[in-house]
């Protein structure tokens, strides 16, 4: 086993923020499931990474009971579930270590944010020498505001704001930055042999 599929942040947490409308991807779950299936079936490892913000109170406090993945995901047993508190999956867990352990040379990234979590877990994946593979249209995003946007908008002024970054604008940088540089970039549908206008089929129980 060299190879590992990191399904990073696909929770509940995400579900209960008021911008779910505007994910990028409302299927996600349907494609990660995809992805979750294919690696069970080669054999990877599969690991789940959760976010956590203990003690705030929000959708990310594990007090809250949301830190958890995405209806239809389901971790089957022996796959290790990583809990973090940074934007990459590797600073405060013990990822590298458990992944150096099973022999794991290679990753593939998917997940949610496009541009924050999943990119930021990639460079440094490549920075620690993994080969990393990032999965595009399995990771999700939000439509991102101009950093002198007033705070607390609903998302229907968000989405209004000129200066705001669609999140196709978002997915397409994150591409290009991490193209031949970081990363690998693969679609579902070449890493599942399964066509394209499948996405979102599907689901990934445990077991």
């Amino acid at each position: 086993m060299n190879r590992a599929l990191l399904v990073i942040d696909v929770q509940e947490s995400f579900r209960q923020r008021p911008n779910w409308r505007a994910v990028s991807a409302p299927d996600i779950a349907d494609r990660v499931a995809r992805l979750v299936r294919a690696s069970r079936a080669n054999g990877d490892l599969v690991v789940w990474v959760l976010h956590t913000d203990p003690g705030s109170g929000g959708p990310f406090d594990p007090e809250r009971g949301f830190v958890r993945p995405i209806e239809g995901l389901e971790p089957a047993p022996g796959e290790p579930v990583v809990t973090k508190t940074s934007y990459n999956a590797f600073t405060t867990t013990n990822l590298h270590q458990l992944l150096t352990r099973h022999g794991v040379r290679e990753v593939i990234v998917c997940g949610i944010k496009t541009e924050q979590c999943c990119e930021t877990t990639t460079r440094l994946a490549c920075d620690l020498g993994y080969d990393v593979t990032f999965v595009i249209d399995a990771t999700a995003t939000f439509p991102l505001e101009h950093r002198d946007a007033p705070k607390g908008r609903p998302i229907e002024e968000i989405l209004a704001d000129p200066r705001t970054l669609s999140t196709d604008e978002i997915i397409r940088r994150t591409e290009y930055t991490l193209s031949g540089w970081f990363a690998t970039i693969r679609t579902v549908a070449e890493l599942t042999g399964e066509p394209a206008e499948k996405v979102g089929a599907g689901s990934a129980a445990g077991g």
